[in-house]
C-alpha cells in the first residue's frame, strides 16, 4: 500500500514540476506535501527519493529536497543528447511506423495546430508531448523510448519556457509539419535531421532561453 501511495505521490509531484507549479529550486517540504496529498510523510519521502533518482529532485544536506536546477552549460549538454535521441526516434519511426501510428501522428499534429490561434503555451506543451510520444513509440525500440521520456521529463520545465518565447509556437508547428511529411514519406535521414534541429538549442534560441530562465519562478502562480 505504501508503495502504491508513494508512486501516486511521485506522479503528482512530477506533474506539478512539469506544469511549472513547482519551479526549479523550489523547496519541497515533506510535511506540506503530506498534507497536500492526504498521506503520511513516509510515502512522500519515498516519492522524493524516486524523483531524485530520476534527476527531477535534488536532496541537499540541511535543506532537504528541492526541485532540480540545471545550469546553462548542463542545459546545453542535455538538449544536445535530447536532440540525438529525438533524431534517432525519427529515423527509426520513418522506417517502422505502423499505419495506426501514422494516423495518430497526423491527428496529434492537427491537435497541436489547433493551438496556433490561441497561443496557449501550456496547452501546446501537453499536445506537443503527445506528438513526440507517438514518434518515440513508432521507433519500435522500447529502450530508446524509455530513455527519451526520462530526459524529456527532466527538460520539461525548460521546454515549456521555450514555448513562451516569441514566435516559438508557430515555428514549432511549421517544424512539426515537415517532420510528419518526412516520416510518412519514409525519409529516415531527413526525419532524423529535422527532429535534431527541432530540439537543439543554439545561437539565438539558446540566448533567448537563457534570458527567459528567471521567468521559471514567476510562472509558479
Amino acid at each position: 500500500m505504501n508503495k502504491m501511495r508513494s508512486e501516486a505521490v511521485r506522479d503528482e509531484i512530477e506533474a506539478l514540476i512539469a506544469a511549472g507549479k513547482l519551479p526549479p529550486g523550489k523547496h519541497l517540504d515533506e510535511t506540506e506535501l503530506a498534507e497536500r496529498f492526504g498521506v503520511s510523510r513516509t510515502p512522500v519521502r519515498e516519492a522524493l527519493n524516486q524523483l531524485a533518482n530520476a534527476g527531477l529532485v535534488e536532496i541537499r544536506p540541511r535543506r532537504g529536497a528541492v526541485v532540480a536546477e540545471v545550469g546553462p552549460h548542463t542545459l546545453v549538454e542535455m538538449f544536445e543528447v535530447m536532440a540525438e535521441l529525438e533524431g534517432m526516434c525519427g529515423r527509426l519511426a520513418a522506417r517502422r511506423i505502423s499505419k495506426a501510428q501514422e494516423e495518430a501522428l497526423v491527428a496529434a499534429e492537427r491537435a497541436c495546430e489547433e493551438v496556433r490561434s490561441c497561443g496557449d503555451p501550456d496547452l501546446y506543451s501537453e499536445r506537443n508531448d503527445v506528438f513526440h510520444g507517438i514518434i518515440y513509440a513508432a521507433s519500435q525500440n522500447a529502450f530508446l523510448v524509455e530513455q527519451a521520456w526520462i530526459l524529456r521529463r527532466r527538460l520539461r520545465p525548460y521546454r515549456r519556457l521555450q514555448l513562451r518565447i516569441r514566435d516559438r509556437i508557430p515555428n514549432s508547428l511549421n517544424e512539426h509539419a515537415a517532420i510528419v511529411a518526412a516520416i510518412r514519406a519514409g525519409e529516415a535521414d531527413k526525419a532524423n535531421q529535422l527532429l535534431r534541429e527541432h530540439v537543439m538549442i543554439q545561437g539565438k534560441r539558446f540566448s533567448d532561453l537563457i534570458a527567459s530562465l528567471p521567468l521559471l519562478h514567476s510562472l509558479e502562480d
